[in-house]
């Protein structure tokens, strides 16, 4: 009964020094991680340092081109700091220029965000020490495509990453019941003036054939669902 005893007691000693070194080895991880994890964090502070350097420091909102021209309806941040009175949101009117206080109009449209910054700041160093100016886009309203006809949502979308034909009419919802899905076309513009069409066969794109047909989308294009 005794060397019974003396079996569990042992076996039960070495359970609990088991456990204890388990959770030794895991507080040890735990605190190699912990500086890691600051590791990590430097280095992608660094990183997203160099690429504001790299880029004229120009905030731009995830997914955003660094090489996106504003452009007409565009709605732009404009910050500067310990400027409250100067900073503020920024639509581009029609002619493509934005009115800022103390600097009046300033042509915006063509420019890069990165640009603009620059463009800003030489031109507030007339009235400020250093200025700090930050220029983000906040509306993408410039860079659009439509669908229009038989589809759920018609109308116009922005148009700020690679968007597809495919893509397009998922956006907008999908088909109505009487859709000629075979007879799509998209309308582009040309840098003549006029317009370009494109057929687009919905029925041969999703089966796997023709995949070319599923072309990626342009400022101003127009898909049509007759």
């Amino acid at each position: 009964m005794t060397s019974q005893m003396l079996r569990r007691f042992n076996l039960v000693s070495q359970v609990i020094l088991l456990s204890l070194v388990v959770c030794t080895l895991a507080w040890a991880q735990d605190g190699k991680k912990q500086p890691a994890a600051m590791g990590d964090q430097a280095s992608t502070a660094s990183v997203y340092g160099a690429d504001r350097s790299a880029s004229g420091g120009a905030a731009t909102p995830a997914g955003l081109d660094p090489d996106y021209i504003v452009g007409p309806d565009d709605v732009l941040s404009v910050h500067v700091w310990k400027e409250p009175d100067i900073s503020g949101k920024m639509p581009v009117r029609s002619d493509g220029k934005i009115t800022l206080p103390l600097l009046g109009d300033i042509q915006a449209g063509g420019l890069t965000p990165a640009r603009l910054q620059v463009v800003i700041t030489q031109r507030l160093s007339d009235f400020i020490n250093n200025p700090q100016v930050v220029v983000a886009v906040e509306q993408m309203n410039s860079r659009q495509f439509t669908v229009m006809g038989e589809v759920q949502h018609p109308g116009s979308f922005p148009l700020t990453h690679t968007t597809r034909v495919m893509d397009a009419l998922a956006i907008a919802g999908g088909f109505r019941d009487f859709a000629k899905v075979k007879k799509i076309h998209i309308m582009r513009r040309t840098a003549e003036g006029g317009t370009q069409t494109i057929p687009f066969n919905y029925r041969e794109v999703v089966q796997g054939h023709k995949l070319a047909q599923n072309v990626e989308l342009q400022t101003g294009d127009t898909v049509v669902v007759p």
